[in-house]
């Protein structure tokens, strides 16, 4: 399959409309307010994360059971919803084991997950969505998710070191340690030297895309264009907020589109324009295992060493949760990337 073909163009122009282009508008005016010095207060920073443990963020990963088959083009079974639940309890337990025994470890595996995933995504809705000409090789794919997935794992470390650090604190903090060993990362040359390079792969990647596609090509200044905006977003919104409006309003969103492109009848509804049905079809889905994990979310908060006692606490031991989730939805994604054809782009 060749992913950047497989989407219709009547789906292709019904997403870009209610997921890609709304996301732009919110993250472009987002960034307005803090150019000028706005700070709101830390606990309203924290709602959107908050809000992502309903709305949008957890459920968006709550139909790997479903979403593997589909991606295939095969009717779920019973058979391979068990088998993506084993590969959950086995690689989501050795994570959440690991968080016990070395805390620190595993949020900076935390961190390198993330990036790995989030790359992931942006370059499918590239390919499949905005069905971009300038990534023609898994080279240039690669190098794009690498810029993607770091742009929000790594540049909001240089402008908001202290509450990056914090955040940190806040994830290991649960287990009784705190988050000492990462001092060397938040030091002004680890960052300058951070940043020069992560600038430096931005500009490459940019750079031989538009030798590739030209800069005149519509799919490059799509690419080009989020670039800016995500690099201008996480350099000037606090890491908090701007964590849990990505989360919700970008990453989320665009993963949701993915799995209503694989599930023929939300499939159809996006052919013809409506988007509310598809909607509804993975809010249905999603359900069931959306309110397990706010179970052992529940469960989790009896079982850490220390508990959570204000929101930023909660939310840090929500993002273990996310964590330990997020590995075994990685290998799951990328399952789905290897069957839609999203890495078979040429040497």
């Amino acid at each position: 399959m060749d992913v950047t073909t497989a989407v219709p163009a009547e789906a292709r122009e019904t997403l870009r409309a209610v997921v890609v282009r709304p996301a732009w508008v919110v993250h472009g005016a987002l960034v307005v307010p803090f150019l000028f010095g706005f700070d709101p207060p830390l606990a309203l920073q924290y709602l959107p994360l908050a809000a992502s443990v309903a709305v949008l963020g957890l459920p968006h990963g709550a139909v790997d059971h479903l979403a593997l088959e589909r991606s295939r083009g095969e009717p779920p079974t019973r058979r391979g919803m068990l088998l993506v639940g084993g590969l959950y309890a086995v690689l989501g337990g050795a994570y959440l084991a690991l968080w016990y025994l070395a805390p620190v470890a595993s949020f900076v595996l935390f961190v390198a997950i993330t990036w790995v995933h989030w790359g992931q995504g942006d370059v499918y809705a590239l390919v499949a969505v905005e069905g971009v000409d300038h990534l023609r090789t898994r080279g240039q794919r690669a190098l794009a998710a690498a810029v993607r997935g770091g742009l929000p794992m790594l540049v909001p470390l240089l402008s908001y070191p202290g509450q990056y650090r914090e955040v940190a604190a806040l994830l290991v903090g649960r287990f009784g340690v705190t988050a000492a060993d990462l001092a060397p990362l938040f030091a002004p040359g680890t960052r300058l030297a951070l940043g020069a390079g992560f600038a430096g792969l931005t500009l490459t990647a940019l750079g031989l895309g538009a030798a590739r596609g030209g800069l005149g090509a519509p799919g490059w200044r799509v690419d080009a264009l989020e670039t800016a905006l995500l690099w201008a977003y996480f350099l000037a919104v606090p890491p908090v907020l701007a964590i849990g409006v990505y989360f919700c309003l970008w990453h989320s969103v665009r993963h949701i589109a993915r799995l209503a492109l694989v599930d023929p009848g939300a499939a159809r509804a996006l052919d013809r324009g409506a988007w509310p049905a598809a909607l509804a079809r993975f809010a249905r889905d999603a359900a069931p295992l959306t309110l397990v994990s706010l179970v052992f979310l529940g469960g989790f908060y009896l079982l850490v060493p220390v508990r959570p006692t204000d929101l930023p606490e909660t939310v840090g031991l929500y993002l273990v949760l996310i964590a330990v989730l997020t590995l075994p939805h990685v290998v799951v994604v990328s399952l789905m990337d290897r069957a839609e054809g999203v890495w078979s782009a040429g040497q």
